[in-house]
């Protein structure tokens, strides 16, 4: 038997997510957090912290913000892009995050955030409230819906 249209669409839809469903055990969770503990501590560290972790970047460019005071340098490393503000990491940029990788589709990032997240635009923002200071969880989309970005980030720069 031929599935119509329609229903060759839900059957692909739902292959392309089915990976992403998983419950979430108490374990998994666990690791969830964890590694948002891990990734989000990294934003704050000193120069000296980062070089110390990670070593010298694999390349070093400089970002240009909406201002000419918004502008950053960023050192590159396989962890992610770290943006320094003076002399501290304020923004990292990554390719993959709680189980989000760039390139997913916007479906996804809804249903692995929940309720806590918040659609602006072209972007959905999810608050990081382990740190002493307020951080945020962004995912930016291309026009077809798909993660181009994703940015951990301190609110309060």
């Amino acid at each position: 038997m031929f599935l119509s249209k329609g229903q060759a669409l839900f059957v692909l839809f739902f292959l392309c997510i089915l990976p992403h469903l998983h419950p979430q055990s108490q374990e998994n969770q666990d690791e969830t957090d964890n590694a948002v503990v891990c990734e989000s501590s990294f934003v704050g560290l000193t120069m000296n912290e980062l070089i110390s972790s990670f070593g010298v970047p694999r390349t070093v460019y400089s970002a240009r913000g909406l201002e000419e005071w918004q502008d950053d340098v960023v050192f590159a490393y396989g962890q992610g892009d770290f943006y320094i503000y003076r002399d501290r990491v304020w923004q990292l940029g990554l390719q993959a995050f709680r189980g989000i990788n760039t390139g997913d589709p916007r479906g996804v990032v809804s249903l692995v955030l929940g309720t806590n997240a918040e659609t602006r635009g072209d972007s959905i923002f999810y608050p990081i409230n382990d740190r002493p200071w307020p951080l945020m969880l962004r995912y930016d989309f291309d026009t077809a819906g798909r993660v181009r970005a994703i940015f951990i980030y301190r609110t309060d720069f």
